[in-house]
């Protein structure tokens, strides 16, 4: 069951390195009727035949942070862009957004000095100006919090090769920028600052424990239905009995 009119209702699933995204898009998908937009980490890997700047970026961090950032920024947006005018399903998930971009990374970089001050300025400036005027407002946010020390040992565990450089430290800070802008709503753009945000505890894995797969795509689940009051999230009821 469906509200007549309503299309394409965007969920932005946020979380730290290592908190289970890829893991969590995948059990929704296999779940949930909707469409999911990938974070665009293919482009950042390929820009030209020897052009990998997510490996760039994290092996020299000074001297790629506002590079890597202002490309980030814009392939999120032409991602987001194409895939809304193809995709089909009323209810859009996003891995990952250009606020996280923001409040997060390239505000860490920022303030670890490896962004100058006035990167950081022109940063924000045409940040502002395209937010507003080309990215499409979020109606819900999903953040996936997991502990830096437990984000850490799922990246070692995966071993993707970009990822050799990221230090615990790095992790940590990441976090607390996550706490920063999606808990204590320390700094926010105004039109996001009342977004409705769902927090799941990703601590415990739960990519092979059905009974957490459950709750979990419940709790999404529950979280739109009120958001949206009638509006029915369709599950697949063969895959999962909620």
């Amino acid at each position: 069951m469906k509200a007549s009119g309503l299309k394409k209702m965007l969920l932005i699933i946020e979380g730290n390195i290592g908190a289970g995204k890829s893991t969590f898009l995948k059990i929704l998908k296999k779940h949930l009727d909707l469409d999911i937009i990938h974070e665009p980490t293919n482009k950042w890997q390929n820009i030209s035949e020897d052009g990998n700047i997510l490996d760039l970026f994290y092996k020299d961090t000074r001297r790629w942070a506002y590079t890597f950032q202002s490309f980030a920024f814009v392939t999120r947006v032409q991602s987001i862009q194409d895939a809304l005018k193809k995709n089909t399903k009323d209810l859009q998930v996003l891995e990952r957004s250009v606020y996280c971009d923001r409040f997060c990374f390239a505000k860490n970089c920022y303030e670890s000095g490896t962004m100058s001050a006035l990167e950081w300025q022109i940063y924000k400036n045409w940040f502002s100006w395209l937010v507003q005027g080309y990215t499409k407002r979020p109606d819900a946010f999903v953040y996936l919090k997991a502990d830096p020390e437990v984000c850490y040992l799922r990246m070692k565990k995966r071993s993707r090769k970009e990822e050799d450089e990221v230090t615990l430290s790095y992790l940590k800070n990441l976090h607390k920028k996550h706490e920063d802008w999606l808990i204590d709503k320390k700094e926010t753009i105004g039109y996001i600052k009342n977004v409705p945000i769902l927090t799941l505890d990703c601590n415990s894995d739960f990519e092979n424990n059905k009974d957490k797969q459950e709750k979990h795509v419940k709790a999404v689940m529950d979280f739109i239905n009120e958001i949206k009051g009638k509006y029915i999230i369709p599950a697949k009821q063969k895959q999962i009995q909620l």
